[in-house]
């Protein structure tokens, strides 16, 4: 449908034996075309207002027996950690690597399940994820937000080694964020300066 697309989120989460879900939506990210950088400045009331919103989420759904497919028009990132690799029946598939699928489904947490969902793929990544590789492609992915705060957070909760952690401590922390949209009691992590969702 879309040359180029690759499988990602929630589905990436299931291809890299992250969870035990089996999820009836199949995610798959076609990028935008490259625009003009433009960094825009952050103030706090914009960030509160944000995510005092609805998360924006894909209407292009195509439904087929026992699946939706969820067409997400990403941001264009040049396939950026980018894989193949083999799924059912031996098939050749396009899916983004371990680290690019943590950093997505923290930035959007609905495509994978929700946060408690998130955390378990945080968990279950331990052995295999590469803090080196991850904070890299956050770099190159330039996101107006802080989402690093998000991950640390899940690193933590996850039990991750003090030494890891302390690479993503290490960064600025200049606003207060938002694990996730629409919270209607949160709890707050002075640490990670992160409202999340209460008992959690």
């Amino acid at each position: 449908m879309n040359r180029g697309a690759y499988l990602s989120h929630g589905t990436a989460v299931y291809l890299h034996g992250l969870s035990e879900q089996i999820f009836k939506k199949i995610y798959v990210n076609h990028e935008q075309n490259p625009k003009m950088a433009t960094k825009e400045s952050l103030s706090q009331k914009d960030i509160d207002a944000a995510f005092a919103r609805p998360a924006r989420t894909s209407n292009n759904i195509f439904r087929v027996p026992d699946f939706e497919i969820v067409s997400i028009n990403g941001k264009y990132t040049g396939r950026l950690e980018v894989e193949s690799t083999r799924g059912p029946n031996d098939s050749k598939l396009e899916v983004t690597k371990l680290e690019r699928t943590l950093i997505d489904i923290t930035v959007r947490p609905l495509y994978a399940g929700g946060v408690v969902q998130v955390l378990e793929a945080f968990k279950k990544s331990q052995a295999n994820m590469s803090i080196n590789i991850l904070l890299a492609t956050l770099k190159r992915l330039d996101y107006a937000y802080p989402y690093h705060q998000c991950i640390g957070f899940y690193m933590e909760r996850a039990g991750y080694e003090k030494s890891r952690i302390e690479y993503v401590k290490a960064m600025p922390m200049r606003f207060d964020f938002y694990l996730t949209n629409e919270m209607a009691k949160p709890s707050y992590d002075a640490k990670w300066r992160l409202f999340y969702p209460g008992g959690m």
